[in-house]
């Protein structure tokens, strides 16, 4: 069983197009593409809505590898279903992709080779490049706060995992 994340709507042929779907990618799919939107009608998809507590779920790993600020609701509910369901997550969305990684959840790509590595975020500061391991990076509006040092903003940066 797949999830099918928007890149998979948008570039996979109809004969191709069967999986779980979530409804805020009809929305996301019309603004991008509104010429695609009518071959969803004719695919084989399965419009689901996540539990509550999956979306809770997914949105607690997004948090633990710092990616949930770079998430839309639409991509964390695809993550909440593909915890839901135990399934497989079609994306191209590397954040995605690190949540899988970071988790037991398998992921396939769209028409990328996928990530190479498993990464966190940090948050660094722009003026005097302190680095800040209390922060949230987590934050949707991308406020991570001023540094104490400088003032400066800090901004997100992503390190390896081993």
């Amino acid at each position: 069983m797949r999830v099918l994340d928007t890149a998979a709507l948008l570039h996979w042929p109809l004969t191709k197009l069967n999986g779980k779907v979530v409804l805020g990618q009809r929305d996301e799919l019309i603004r991008i593409a509104p010429d695609r939107e009518i071959i969803l009608d004719a695919a084989e998809l399965d419009w689901m809505t996540p539990s509550p507590e999956n979306i809770q779920q997914a949105t607690k790993l997004a948090k633990s590898t710092g990616d949930l600020a770079g998430l839309s609701n639409t991509d964390l509910e695809l993550l909440a279903l593909t915890i839901q369901l135990d399934a497989i997550l079609v994306t191209d969305d590397y954040r995605l992709q690190n949540c899988c990684a970071a988790s037991s959840l398998v992921y396939e790509t769209v028409m990328t080779t996928g990530i190479s590595e498993k990464w966190s975020w940090y948050l660094v500061c722009t003026g005097c490049g302190e680095i800040n391991q209390n922060g949230d990076v987590s934050s949707k509006q991308n406020n991570h706060g001023t540094c104490a040092n400088c003032g400066s903003k800090y901004k997100m940066r992503k390190i390896q995992n081993e």
